[in-house]
């Protein structure tokens, strides 16, 4: 059964889903046109909010488009590329590779979200290259599908704005302070994650076709990048390239670096998009060696984030419409209006779930939503804690078809998202059946 549907809505998505570029724009006239229809916003105010918008994620952009270079780049390197040979070794059939990839990946989500798509990437690849007879997108599909614990994890920025002194939580619930024992770090969540994250992988494996046929291995050309470039003779070299291929400058820029780092996290740093592609820098400018090296490996790593580039305008400005026309407050308050004490955890979570097609950042959603579903919350007693996790789990919860956050991974892996979203919806709808029970009878 597992394997017809992912079959099916594997074919389904390369006949008929477009690039994700296309999606991007399919949204952005969707909500201009409910702008004008639902919220009676005229023509020039909703080009107004689209404009203005386009450019609020470019220092996220960047961030996003430095976590594939930096984390490509790293893995590049001889000592990485050990180390995920020797994981990738541990799986000796495709099914035990798709097993592993999803494991490893939701782990490291869990952990942090960043950090978890690059390394779900990268040993989707080398996975791809030591193991024979693997359905690559199903095995970059599975890499992704880790991400749907992100925001139930240490890295998710609810829980953790929650946490603090927030300006919604001031605001909008008596300046409540809602601990991460309560939140992420709580039995029921810890349960729920537990749960997601020991039984996907084998939701992913019960997809990998059966016939070989069916079965579209990775294109040996995918790896050619890696072969290492024969260097010149020392007495060969000019002034100029001796100072490239000389390890003094990148040992001592990487000494600092650690020293920062150390300094970082025992000053009380927390885990951040920031201190990680900080980390990928550092270290990967210390496994390469050399300048010269490095160079040539964030120039390859490049590669990967024309998506990025091309496509975080265009969501930022669907936000800025959500936003700024009411139609996010619109969207959220319809599920709250058919709410009670029992079903608001639930609602909450559907309701984010569809936001975050329109608003796909955690903190952004958390700005739209936040105001809207915390008094509600109070006024139906329900606890914060479980509201703000509710919010959690849809916003992550439908990334599982929504390209936004799959071009990062996408850009490592070297495929299209018509590729991966026919399986990554069967894992959407097997998460969705989970969570909504745990949000129905546990939250």
């Amino acid at each position: 059964m597992i394997r017809v549907l992912g079959s099916f809505f594997s074919k389904v998505a390369r006949r008929w889903l477009p690039d994700a570029f296309l999606f991007a724009l399919i949204l952005s006239f969707i909500v201009f046109a409910l702008g004008m229809i639902v919220e009676g916003c005229g023509f020039i105010e909703m080009t107004k909010y689209l404009g203005g918008g386009m450019w609020s994620f470019l220092g996220f952009s960047m961030q996003m488009a430095l976590i594939i270079v930096t984390g490509s780049a790293m893995a590049t390197s001889k000592p990485v590329h050990k180390v995920l040979k020797s994981i990738a070794k541990t799986a000796k059939t495709p099914t035990q590779a798709i097993v592993l990839v999803t494991f490893v990946a939701a782990v490291c989500c869990w952990l942090n979200w960043g950090f978890g798509l690059i390394i779900g990437a990268l040993l989707a690849k080398e996975l791809a290259r030591t193991v024979r007879g693997i359905h690559y997108p199903l095995l970059v599909a599975a890499a992704y599908s880790g991400f749907v614990v992100w925001h139930a994890g240490l890295s998710g920025s609810i829980p953790l704005k929650v946490a603090g002194a927030d300006s919604i939580m001031k605001q909008f619930a008596d300046g409540a302070i809602v601990p991460a024992t309560e939140t992420f770090l709580s039995v029921p969540n810890l349960i729920l994650v537990g749960i997601i994250v020991f039984t996907m992988p084998l939701i992913n494996r019960m997809m990998h076709p059966k016939a070989k046929e069916e079965v579209l291995e990775v294109d040996p050309n995918l790896f050619e990048e890696e072969v290492e470039e024969v260097e010149k003779d020392k007495k060969d070299m000019t002034p100029a390239e001796k100072l490239e291929n000389n390890m003094i400058l990148s040992m001592i820029i990487g000494a600092l670096g650690l020293i920062y780092i150390v300094y970082y996290f025992v000053t009380g740093g927390s885990i951040s998009l920031n201190i990680v592609n900080f980390i990928f820098l550092i270290i990967g400018i210390l496994l390469h060696k050399t300048p010269i090296r490095y160079v040539r490996a964030v120039t390859e790593a490049t590669k990967g984030v024309g998506g990025v580039i091309l496509q975080f305008p265009f969501y930022a400005g669907i936000m800025g419409m959500m936003i700024n026309s009411g139609l996010a407050n619109t969207l959220s308050q319809g599920f709250v209006t058919i709410s009670n004490q029992t079903t608001f955890p639930f609602f909450t979570f559907l309701s984010a779930g569809v936001v975050n097609f329109f608003v796909p950042s955690g903190g952004g959603q958390w700005g739209v939503q936040g105001p809207i579903m915390m008094p509600a919350a109070k006024a139906l007693g329900v606890p914060y804690s479980s509201t703000a996790m509710a919010v959690a789990w849809g916003d992550a919860w439908t990334n599982m078809i929504q390209p936004f956050w799959a071009l990062p991974l996408l850009g490592v892996a070297k495929l299209n998202i018509r590729d991966i979203m026919g399986y990554t919806t069967v894992i959407l709808l097997y998460t969705g059946v989970i969570i909504s029970l745990f949000m129905l009878f546990v939250f």
